[in-house]
Order: C-alpha cells, then sequence, then structure tokens
C-alpha cells in the first residue's frame, strides 16, 4: 500500500502561508491579536513546513468555516436531512466517504489539494443530492451501482497546462481524477466546473456552467 502523510502532515506551500498571513494581519487590524501576538504569529506562519503547522495559528480566532486552511481528516461528509458542505483550502483524502440521504452534500474542489493523483469519493444517494464542483484540468468519473439515480455533467473540457492541475500533492505531469462512486436509491450527481467568460478580450473566470 502506497504511504499517504496525515493533512496536517502535508507541505504547506507559500500560497498557503498566505491566506494565514492574511487572516493575521485582519485580526490585528480589529483588536483580536495584539501587536506582538501579530508578529510573533507571522514569524511563525512564514517558518511553518506543514499545515498542520499553519492551522493552529488560527484556530482561536475565526470558527471552522472560516479557517483559511482547512483540514477535516476522513470523515465523511453528510447531508443527512440536511446540508453539509466543503468548500475554500481543505484537503481531500485519497478515500473520501459521503453521504447523501434526502439532504444535500456540495464538494467544491476550486482551491483544494488533492491528496492522490486519483481520488475515490464513495457516494451513498438516498433521494439526495450530490454536487461535485471541479477546476479545468480535472477528470470526472461516475461509476457504482446507485438506482434510479440521475447523474448531471456540465463541465468545462479543458485540457490541463503541465503544473495548472489543482493537485497539488500530485506530479505535474498526471490529471487528477475523481472517481465518484455511487450506491443507494433515487437522487442526483451533479458535477459542474467553472465557465470561461470572455470580456475586454480575454478570458476570466466566473462562475458556474448552467
Amino acid at each position: 500500500m502506497t504511504y499517504r502523510p496525515a493533512p496536517r502532515d502535508l507541505r504547506a506551500s507559500d500560497s498557503e502561508r498566505d491566506r494565514v498571513v492574511t487572516l493575521l494581519g485582519e485580526a490585528a487590524a480589529d483588536g483580536r491579536l495584539t501587536p506582538a501576538e501579530h508578529t510573533e504569529r507571522v514569524e511563525r506562519a512564514y517558518q511553518a513546513r506543514t499545515l498542520g503547522e499553519l492551522a493552529v495559528l488560527t484556530t482561536d480566532l475565526v470558527g471552522p468555516d472560516a479557517q483559511p486552511i482547512r483540514l477535516h481528516g476522513r470523515r465523511p461528509v453528510a447531508g443527512l436531512f440536511g446540508r453539509d458542505s466543503r468548500d475554500g483550502c481543505w484537503v481531500v483524502p485519497e478515500n473520501l466517504p459521503v453521504l447523501a440521504i434526502f439532504g444535500d452534500v456540495e464538494l467544491d474542489l476550486r482551491e483544494a489539494l488533492l491528496q492522490s493523483g486519483r481520488i475515490v469519493i464513495y457516494a451513498t444517494v438516498v433521494f439526495g443530492t450530490v454536487h461535485l464542483i471541479v477546476p479545468d484540468g480535472v477528470a470526472v468519473e461516475t461509476t457504482g451501482s446507485a438506482l434510479l439515480t440521475r447523474r448531471v455533467t456540465r463541465t468545462v473540457r479543458v485540457p490541463a497546462a503541465p503544473g495548472s492541475a489543482r493537485a497539488g500533492r500530485v506530479q505535474p505531469s498526471d490529471q487528477p481524477v475523481i472517481e465518484v462512486r455511487t450506491s443507494g436509491i433515487g437522487g442526483t450527481i451533479k458535477v459542474t466546473s467553472p465557465k470561461r467568460v470572455r470580456r475586454l478580450g480575454g478570458l476570466r473566470r466566473g462562475g458556474l456552467s448552467r
């Protein structure tokens, strides 16, 4: 078996350090941190080698949903008669269980860190909805034996340039693959990706394709 480090043990990038430093600056500006605390935490942020070392610097400043680095571990994403989601800078484990039972689950991978070049999402759907939002350069496969489950795929098929895939922990020559392996009955599996919006002769990434 291939060893996969825990999310907190993954190496931090400069962009992830910048996310934390931005929040620290906001906390110092509104008085949540003293000048001395701000200086000390910023120094630790720039010296941090792992995501875990970064995450502890902001846990007492904002709630879990507003954290700049989100380490959810391997716990399921569960929309049980309600809604659950993952978005922002979060670590997607190699195997991710998802439950959508009379509820909704949204997984936004546009800023996520893929722990492997192939991610398997084990989706149990019982008259619920799983919505997967993927960036350009990520392939999605839907498999499984779910009954009466509708699959909707509205992605922009744009080949990834070398090194452009968002799987920050994968070899740049590899194209990340997300397999959604479904079981259950009823419901919807929906896959969308950002569409390109033409503006002033250039391209800008806008909202989701409809």
